[in-house]
């Protein structure tokens, strides 16, 4: 085991550069899959019960059901992302690997501006002044967009599966700003939301004490507990 995890290959692949992504993507597009076969399979499953006719599975992926499904996961995944982003930038856990050095600068804290004449620095620190600014907020930037976007399809999605519900019991439909006001939509969120941040937290206290040697997410197995950062 040990020669294994200190083997690394003379010259990376493409693929063992990028073996990260790769594994994670496939790893997603799995369960993406199976997510949307179970999905359909539940819905005729329901359909039948009710009496109803089978939908194929383009109507399926069409429908309100499996859009509010989706979006309310990915809501409160990229929310997890990037309010974590946000967090580690000022906030500390003395001895996890997840927070900056508390007694030393870290090199995440450094101007970007003092670096514009080095060579093979990303464009923006070079050109400096509006692309710099969005640049060095990107990844915030970035997630702040995917969690809005998710909060617009879980909302159209959600709607629709709401108002389906409420026609079949007699009941008003809403708008999607009146969904958003609804019970049903923040139960939908909070029920992952709390999911996200108590693994965050977990993970955040856990890496004091305990390690997982090679893995960039732990400290060294040797460190002493108090030693906070990566």
């Amino acid at each position: 085991m040990s020669v294994f995890l200190r083997a690394r290959p003379a010259a990376w692949s493409w693929t063992g550069r990028n073996g990260l992504f790769l594994a994670n993507a496939i790893v997603f597009l799995l369960c993406f899959t199976g997510m949307v076969f179970a999905g359909w399979r539940v819905a005729d499953h329901d359909a039948l019960l009710h009496g109803q006719a089978t939908e194929s599975l383009w109507a399926f992926l069409t429908s309100g059901d499996f859009a509010e499904a989706t979006f309310e996961n990915w809501e409160s995944e990229f929310l997890q992302m990037g309010s974590y982003v946000v967090l580690t930038t000022f906030l500390f856990q003395k001895g996890s690997s997840e927070s900056k050095p508390l007694d030393e600068d870290a090199p995440q804290d450094a101007d970007p501006r003092d670096h514009a004449d080095e060579p093979h620095v990303p464009w923006p620190v070079r050109r400096g002044g509006v692309a710099l600014v969005l640049y060095e907020n990107s990844l915030l930037i970035l997630f702040a967009v995917l969690f809005v976007g998710s909060v617009v399809g879980h909302v159209i999605g959600g709607a629709a599966a709401y108002n389906q519900e409420q026609v079949e019991h007699g009941g008003p439909v809403v708008t999607g700003w009146q969904y958003l006001g609804t019970s049903q939509f923040w139960f939908e969120s909070m029920q992952n939301w709390q999911s996200e941040f108590l693994v965050i937290t977990v993970m955040v206290v856990a890496t004091v004490w305990l390690r997982q040697r090679g893995s960039s997410q732990s400290k060294p197995v040797a460190a002493a507990h108090t030693e906070t950062g990566a």
